[in-house]
């Protein structure tokens, strides 16, 4: 009798990760819907300021700014 290939775990493997995926993906999803609806909310400490955002006037940056010093 031949060996079976590897393929049939290698093809589980690949639905689990695919499985993983999609339960994470539905978790962000739920996550931004609960953002929205609660906008008192703290954003999350990963989120960003968009790259379109400017200081307010008047504010400028300090002088050393953008300069990193180790």
């Amino acid at each position: 009798m031949a060996a079976r290939s590897q393929t049939s775990s290698k093809k589980r493997q690949k639905e689990l990760a695919r499985q993983e995926k999609q339960k994470e993906k539905v978790a962000r999803r739920a996550q931004r819907k609960i953002e929205k609806l609660l906008p008192d909310a703290e954003p999350s400490p990963d989120a960003e300021l968009a790259p379109d955002v400017e200081p307010a006037p008047g504010v400028e940056p300090a002088p050393d700014a953008g300069v990193i010093t180790e």
